[in-house]
């Protein structure tokens, strides 16, 4: 028995060189097709040995959303199997509230999701798991909640839509071309940032300054979202070379503003504070924080934390606003009787609500420059928190470009213990679910035939807006860990539309593509290049 044993092996021992090179290669490619074989019935991509899903996910890296929308509408849910972990996909709405709400303590951010984006977000509320993130949240959730915050945030986003309205008015004036998610980023990072820090960065204007922090801030964002597909970024980081290495620059760059800030606004208050003038102090997240760090047991006393803090508020009121933005103008363009609907209820809103305020609307002619300006200030005094909730159309298509092309599109959860999903999935620790809000909103089972349309009156129930449940409408998560700044996002994109929608039209340049970029944040990979023209 143990001399047949052996056999083998000192057959193969004993054969040439250039046959054993020839069996060993027999014997791997049949591992290989048998391994392939065993996948033929298997619902999502097919995997390599060692290598997993890695190599059909980095050819489709470009467009993985609508590569996972391809496997997605076949079945609710996939595993991707990579060299270190596995992802499970899913887009079944009982599956979202299992992992959202029912099962919630089993689905944290996890170590492997901290550890691709803690240079980024630190230990803000979106990195952060239990006790840290459940303090964070508390807090923000009071903070949002402040009449304070709202007033002034209100009074912020109405001064810089004017800033974007002056120079799309100028814009076309010269009839040229613009990049308007361009001018809609720089528009909502001025806008967090005197929200967010209480400090006016100044890049929003005709001319398009640089701005270190906000490329910086972008290269960041991109790099750490290659890291979830990237099995060498640990290697990378170590020799300090690559992506990697242009991480890390990028933070420092990141780091510089953030604390300068921190520093000057922490100088201010105390300035303030021994003044006797505690009045002055400015309702910014920043400072807010900066008082709460003085109470006991904080955890926002040292600069590391607020650091953090910030940073977090500034991704969520920056990026997925701005690129909300820049979709919406997108679908407007391409449907022109949702942009006419639009227009109309816009027109009788300011009739209303200057008959409210008794103003006498200003006659303006759109070739008078001096007029239209006028009149788009006017109307734009008109608008605040309260009055936009009557634009029930805008809100609706606000709402359903959030779900063809929602700001965040996909959002991956650790897990910690195994468990089964509601469809039968099993689910293995140390992996990872991911939850895909692009997906779900182009699944015919969760929207009917006609999911893949732009069609904001799907919103509407015998004439009355109607709400989706958030674990099929998941642009904002859902759960714990639902969006506090939705309010917020909502206001600064109506207070931004009314004004494009009501003074501008749009037209795409010819054979511009429009397609999206991989990063964390679901933006325009070629900006949106259009022209503009103003409205009477």
């Amino acid at each position: 028995m143990e001399e047949a044993y052996w056999m083998p092996i000192v057959l193969f021992s004993s054969m040439p060189g250039i046959h054993k090179c020839i069996a060993l290669g027999v014997v791997f490619i049949s591992w290989i097709l048998i391994h392939r074989w065993s996948q033929r019935n298997q619902q999502g991509p097919k995997t390599w040995p060692i290598f997993g899903a890695a190599i059909e996910q980095l050819r489709n890296y470009e467009r993985m959303h609508d590569w996972l929308v391809e496997y997605l509408s076949k079945s609710k849910t996939i595993t991707v199997s990579m060299p270190f972990t596995a992802y499970t996909y899913i887009a079944d709405p009982a599956n979202v509230e299992h992992v959202l709400k029912t099962n919630f303590t089993n689905y944290p951010k996890g170590e492997l999701y901290q550890s691709y984006m803690d240079v980024l977000l630190g230990d803000g509320i979106f990195n952060a798991d239990g006790e840290m993130w459940r303090k964070q949240r508390k807090t923000a959730s009071f903070e949002f909640a402040s009449k304070n915050l709202r007033d002034f945030s209100a009074v912020v986003f109405r001064e810089y839509a004017l800033k974007l309205s002056n120079i799309l008015c100028q814009a076309s004036i010269d009839y040229k071309v613009i990049d308007i998610q361009d001018f809609l980023m720089r528009m909502t990072l001025d806008s967090i940032c005197k929200v967010g820090f209480g400090v006016e960065i100044g890049t929003l204007s005709a001319d398009l300054p640089d701005n270190s922090f906000a490329q910086a801030f972008d290269t960041a964002n991109i790099i750490v979202t290659l890291r979830f597909i990237d099995p060498l970024w640990k290697i990378k980081r170590f020799l300090h070379i690559g992506s990697e290495a242009l991480l890390e620059k990028s933070i420092k760059v990141v780091d510089e503003f953030t604390y300068n800030m921190i520093r000057q606004r922490k100088a201010e208050i105390e300035q303030a504070q021994a003044s006797g003038i505690q009045g002055k102090i400015k309702h910014d997240i920043l400072s807010r924080f900066i008082e709460l760090g003085k109470e006991t047991d904080s955890s926002f006393s040292d600069d590391k934390s607020l650091r953090d803090v910030v940073l977090n508020f500034v991704i969520a009121g920056r990026d997925t606003t701005a690129t909300t933005l820049s979709w919406f103008t997108y679908m407007i363009m391409t449907h022109p009787a949702v942009a006419e609907k639009l227009y109309f209820e816009l027109k009788a809103f300011e009739e209303e609500r200057a008959k409210e305020e008794k103003i006498e609307l200003i006659s303006y002619d759109k070739n008078d420059l001096k007029s239209f300006n006028n009149h788009v200030t006017q109307f734009a005094s008109l608008l605040n928190y309260d009055s936009l909730g009557r634009l029930v159309y805008l809100h609706a298509c606000i709402t359903e470009t959030l779900r063809l092309y929602p700001a965040v599109p996909q959002d991956p959860k650790g897990i910690i213990e195994d468990d089964v999903l509601p469809d039968g999935t099993k689910v293995k620790a140390g992996g990872m679910v991911t939850y895909v809000p692009y997906s779900m909103g182009r699944m015919e089972y969760n929207w009917g035939p006609d999911a893949a349309s732009f069609r904001p009156e799907r919103w509407f129930k015998d004439g009355s807006l109607q709400n989706a449940s958030p674990f099929k409408f998941t642009a904002f998560q859902a759960g714990p860990r639902i969006c506090l700044g939705k309010d917020s996002a909502y206001l600064q994109m109506k207070m931004t539309l009314a004004i494009l929608c009501r003074f501008y039209a749009f037209k795409l340049v010819p054979n511009h593509p429009v397609k999206y970029r991989m990063m964390t944040i679901l933006s325009m990979a070629h900006g949106l290049k259009l022209h503009v023209s103003r409205l009477g």
